[in-house]
């Protein structure tokens, strides 16, 4: 079951969000997340957080049952609890919408999410989208010519990378932890990227759409 999980800080428009709704099983805000979530028209199924940035009079229509507070000192970030909550709910794939302007250490822990045992699989902020990308898998996609795609190692390094349509190839480069291509370009409207033996990490412009498929 799909997830999404709205966040507050650097959100996608109500357009993209309703966009990222379509197929998802659960629908979590997590504390501010709620007011893009209800601007987008969404109902959630349930608003999580320690609420110390969210306006009463918005929490104030929604149901009981579907709000979780916990206080603010605690061990976990609110979207870390939404993703635990998604999780016990049934959830196998986590889509997060929002948590990208603000402090860094907030963006450098949304990016840690993707190097946990059980991930995050997507995140889309105001302007980019990240997309995990698994091991002996490719994403494809659709976009103009010079469109910018940044494609970045995780903690186990890269190896075995292929692709297609873009201007600097992938294909037999070896990365290290630490290592990544930035600002690499589309040379055909339509490309892809393979993940070789471990999985990746891929930035692309929001709003395109990528297909995600067994390399083979």
């Amino acid at each position: 079951m799909k997830a999404l999980i709205i966040t507050g800080g650097g959100c996608p428009s109500s357009g993209i969000i309703r966009s990222l709704s379509q197929g998802a099983g659960l629908v979590i805000a997590a504390d501010s997340g709620l007011q893009p979530c209800l601007s987008a028209d969404l109902d959630p199924d349930y608003v999580i957080g320690d609420f110390d940035s969210v306006e009463t009079a918005l929490l104030a229509g929604i149901p009981e049952e579907r709000i979780m507070q916990y206080p603010e000192d605690k061990d976990y970030t609110d979207t870390e609890l939404a993703i635990d909550l998604a999780r016990k709910k049934g959830a196998d794939r986590i889509v997060l919408a929002g948590g990208g302007a603000g402090r860094l250490d907030h963006l450098l822990a949304v990016r840690a999410l993707f190097e946990r045992t059980e991930p995050i699989h997507e995140w889309h902020t105001g302007a980019e989208s990240a997309f995990l990308l698994p091991a002996g898998e490719k994403l494809k996609f659709s976009s103009s010519v010079g469109t910018v795609v940044s494609v970045f190692p995780l903690s186990k390094g890269a190896e075995g990378m292929s692709s297609e349509g873009l201007k600097w190839p992938l294909d037999g480069l070896r990365w290290d932890c630490g290592d990544f291509g930035v600002s690499n370009k589309t040379i055909a409207p339509n490309a892809a990227i393979s993940s070789g033996r471990n999985p990746i990490l891929v930035i692309l412009p929001l709003g395109i759409q990528a297909l995600i498929s067994s390399a083979s």
